[in-house]
């Protein structure tokens, strides 16, 4: 895996697009979150969820103003990391799909850790972060962290003793 620092700010630094595997169209789920976290920054975000992607009947919907697709396969331009908010269980799938689109760098969130998946990508010669958050990392390594974004694990307006 590719966690070190300096690689994560690579990565972040030369990526311009971004796919969201499983990024839902509710605003107070975390994908939603982070993803407009780093659209807000600059990056393109494109939508990845067979949920929102239409029927054939009826047309894909946006998210955060971007069509979403049902699979990275079914996106037409390039996409520089694939971002995935999926289980762990789920995710070697998606890793084949995004060497085959040309992605440099698979993104698994926090708590997805597929080891066969990551190695996949790393044999490719590319990219592999596991169990981080893009939207955490980028603020840490960018300066947009502060006392109110740590992420502590706890939602409580309860102050802990």
């Amino acid at each position: 895996m590719q966690n070190d620092i300096q690689v994560l700010r690579q990565i972040l630094q030369s990526a311009k697009t971004i796919a969201v595997v499983g990024l839902s169209a509710q605003w107070n789920r975390p994908s939603f979150f982070a993803a407009k976290y780093m659209q807000e920054h600059g990056y393109k975000i494109i939508p990845v969820n067979p949920r929102y992607a239409g029927d054939g009947q009826t047309p894909p919907e946006k998210i955060m103003g971007e069509t979403c697709y049902a699979s990275l396969l079914d996106i037409p331009h390039p996409v520089d990391i694939v971002d995935i908010f999926r289980r762990t269980e789920d995710v070697l799938p998606i890793a084949h799909e995004a060497l085959q689109i040309g992605a440099s760098c698979l993104w698994q969130q926090l708590d997805v850790d597929n080891m066969e998946a990551s190695q996949v990508f790393l044999n490719a010669g590319r990219h592999s972060v596991t169990n981080r958050c893009v939207k955490i990392e980028h603020a840490r390594i960018f300066g947009g962290l502060h006392w109110a974004g740590v992420n502590t694990g706890v939602i409580s307006a309860k102050r802990q003793k």
